[in-house]
């Protein structure tokens, strides 16, 4: 069945795939405006991913073993990796934190969504949040629809969004990216994000890429499930296609300002 929701979301990723925002990102300001708008999709993944932390794995006190002991795996070993790996450093921080340190060193703002991560944290109701918050349009829609995802509870389908709907090979694109414009503009301290680049590329690929479908084979026991995880992945990859949508956008609106 993985094969299946594969050969039916083809498609969708073929046009993320080829996109033209990566043609056109070929200056350190493109990436920072680019950097600007992702942090968000680095931001929330995490949530992705603490939804199906707590729906397969006990975080409660009395403990007691739940679903599948792979499954747990999987989850506790992605949350290990993305919320205390090791930077170029050897310091321990999250990948949003990476992110957030590669977007200092190559001058992009931070203030935007740190500012929205605080008010997230204090919110009751991520919906109105997002919808009032001053982002971008495009990453405004990106975010309703994790969120509403997540918010719907249905493990399957918040799985199809964490496993289908980032898609993994745009990170191979972006360190051709990086090192083009590094080379232009060897002043730009792009080593940050080359090293978060370069860490999804290895675990995706090697470990949680694979764990991932297992994963979603062990959810999916009905048809009607797998239905689920191919349309809620197409509207994922359809979410991430707009964000590109929006950043392309404003690239191009900061050429002709």
């Amino acid at each position: 069945m993985i094969t299946s929701v594969q050969e039916q979301i083809a498609p969708i990723q073929a046009q993320l795939l080829n996109h033209p925002l990566y043609e056109r990102i070929n200056h350190p300001e493109h990436l920072r405006i680019f950097m600007e708008h992702h942090v968000f999709a680095v931001w929330d993944f995490m949530s992705l991913l603490k939804a199906l932390q707590q729906g397969l794995t006990c975080p409660e006190v009395p403990w007691k073993p739940v679903g599948n002991p792979n499954t747990r795996y999987l989850i506790n070993e992605i949350v290990l990796a993305e919320e205390t790996d090791s930077n170029a450093k050897g310091e321990r921080l999250s990948h949003y934190e990476m992110y957030l340190d590669a977007m200092n060193a190559a001058r992009a703002n931070t203030n935007t969504i740190q500012k929205f991560v605080e008010e997230m944290a204090h919110s009751k109701n991520w919906t109105s949040a997002i919808t009032a918050a001053n982002i971008p349009p495009s990453v405004r829609e990106f975010l309703l629809f994790t969120f509403q995802t997540i918010e719907q509870g249905k493990l399957h389908e918040i799985a199809a969004a964490f496993t289908f709907g980032r898609e993994d090979l745009i990170p191979d694109m972006f360190s051709a990216i990086i090192e083009k414009i590094q080379g232009k503009f060897p002043k730009t301290d792009l080593t940050e994000l080359q090293y978060y680049f370069d860490r999804h590329i290895e675990l995706d690929g090697d470990e949680h890429g694979p764990m991932a479908l297992v994963m979603v084979t062990h959810l999916c026991d009905t048809t009607q499930k797998w239905n689920d995880v191919v349309v809620t992945s197409i509207k994922a990859l359809e979410a991430r296609k707009k964000l590109w949508d929006g950043i392309l956008e404003a690239i191009e609106n900061e050429a002709m300002g």
